[in-house]
């Protein structure tokens, strides 16, 4: 189960957006400690005791729990042992969420290996200064999510996060730039404020993504505000923090559950204010509101996208065939396009996922930056095989590791003649694996011309394609991309 099916279910299921904060901070423990009879004890066994009795009296009234990676290393080796003991109390259905503001190129792969798979967190927060580098080695664990943190509520950091001026700050350039790094299901935004304006702010410039407010509030009137500019179009999409003078109370399940009655009480009042025709879905990863949201084909803004950065072109084309086309289609741009790129993926991976193998074998070459991107997604090793033999080196005519009678799932981005998917199916079957099925993005020839595939089924092999190039041809030309004489040369 991937993060964000984890935190929307958990939201679905406890009807909350509150979040509840695993912060021992000593301050604030002294006078729980107190109140139970722990003042003699170690710290290290107050905030023990304080974290199991706040997992167990908040968890029916929450939707995630994070904990501060800083105050459990300040307790040094102990303080380490204690995070995992964190991870056993919290109950899988919950999203544990580490809060570590983690900047440093140089040890993120090691830490993203740590925190998902030793201690099994959910998602860690980033510093998003170094740019998309330092989202890249947590975004490759697919079920896994970052949150990038685009605003600091402290307020000595105004005069940096309003640079270069009030009206296009620097907080809502990574908000901006932050999207492109991952989709709406792997990359929220920690927002720290109080003020509904700023959010806002935040929310316009980021309407598909989860908001994480960071800062503390208590006024009910504040509250409204908050809500009121942070939910999005489905009355969620925010996740609030308990405060945290809630959180050494008695009484704490009792006022957990009181605030998630009166959350839930205004995001129905928000939901009764809203337009009845609003569309409150998102498949696929968007950058802003669909463009035609009439338009019913689920994959028409990824065709629309597609082709505005140049993907199909018209004139005269050879192809490796030696036909000679009226249009050309060429995906290798998306490689470039990272938010692109991951829609791609996602179409790809709706095909893959119904499919039984052992191993993802890329088409050198154009393919294998698809390939790559899939295994990294599905969590399948990947091979290839070598377009040519080099007469030095290990000589290997498939590159990567396999065993023989594996099986294979075949990946190309366009079957034209079928030629180069026959010729390296033919180079893994002579290894000894076992290809059943064949991937591509777009089938050249669609429903008009099965020539290709025909070609491919008729020795065995299942052909499973994204698009066709009527599918594609019928979308452009509704959106007015294509004239009609264009759709004709395409048709």
């Amino acid at each position: 189960m991937g993060f964000f099916v984890q935190l929307t279910e958990a939201i679905a299921e406890r009807q909350s957006l509150l979040m509840t904060g695993l912060d021992p901070n000593p301050e604030m423990l002294q006078s729980w400690a107190l109140r139970h009879g722990m003042g003699n004890r170690s710290f290290l066994s107050q905030a023990r005791h304080w974290i199991k009795a706040v997992v167990e009296a908040t968890s029916p009234h929450v939707c995630a729990i994070k904990a501060s990676l800083g105050f459990y290393q300040a307790l040094g080796p102990l303080g380490l042992e204690l995070l995992l003991e964190v991870r056993d109390l919290v109950p899988r259905d919950l999203p544990l969420i580490i809060d570590a503001k983690h900047g440093d190129l140089n040890s993120s792969t090691a830490l993203a290996h740590y925190l998902f798979k030793d201690l099994g967190v959910d998602a860690v927060t980033l510093s998003p200064l170094a740019g998309q580098d330092i989202a890249a080695p947590f975004l490759l664990y697919a079920d896994k999510a970052v949150v990038i943190t685009c605003r600091s509520s402290n307020p000595a950091a105004k005069r940096i996060q309003y640079h270069p001026s009030e009206s296009d700050p620097l907080f809502l350039q990574i908000v901006r730039e932050s999207q492109l790094w991952g989709t709406p299901d792997q990359l929220l935004l920690e927002v720290g404020t109080s003020d509904p304006a700023v959010l806002a702010q935040v929310r316009q410039a980021a309407p598909e993504r989860v908001l994480m407010l960071r800062s503390i509030w208590s006024e009910e009137e504040r509250l409204d505000g908050l809500l009121e500019a942070g939910l999005n179009q489905a009355a969620d999409g925010l996740l609030l923090p308990l405060p945290q003078n809630l959180l050494v109370e008695d009484d704490l399940s009792e006022q957990a559950a009181a605030l998630k009655g009166l959350i839930n009480r205004r995001r129905q009042r928000w939901l009764a204010n809203q337009p009845t025709d609003t569309n409150t879905s998102c498949d696929v990863w968007l950058a802003g509101p669909p463009e035609h949201p009439g338009n019913q084909d689920p994959m028409a803004d990824l065709i629309l996208d597609l082709f505005d950065i140049g993907c199909l072109l018209f004139g005269e084309y050879v192809q490796a065939s030696g036909a000679v086309f009226n249009y050309y289609i060429d995906l290798r741009q998306i490689i470039s396009d990272p938010n692109l790129f991951h829609r791609v993926l996602h179409g790809y991976s709706g095909l893959l996922e119904q499919l039984d193998f052992d191993r993802i074998a890329g088409i050198p070459y154009g393919s294998l930056p698809t390939a790559t991107g899939l295994s990294l997604a599905l969590h399948k090793p990947l091979i290839y095989p070598r377009k040519e033999v080099k007469a030095h080196g290990a000589r290997r005519l498939i590159e990567g590791d396999f065993n023989e009678g594996d099986q294979v799932v075949v990946v190309d981005d366009i079957l034209i003649t079928g030629g180069s998917v026959l010729e390296g199916i033919a180079k893994l079957e002579s290894s000894g694996l076992v290809v059943n099925d064949v991937v591509v993005f777009i089938d050249h020839g669609g429903r008009k011309d099965r020539k290709a595939r025909e070609r491919l089924e008729s020795q065995g092999y299942r052909v499973h394609a994204v698009l066709d190039i009527e599918r594609i041809t019928q979308v452009l030309l509704q959106a007015g991309r294509l004239s009609p004489e264009q759709a004709a040369v395409l048709g």
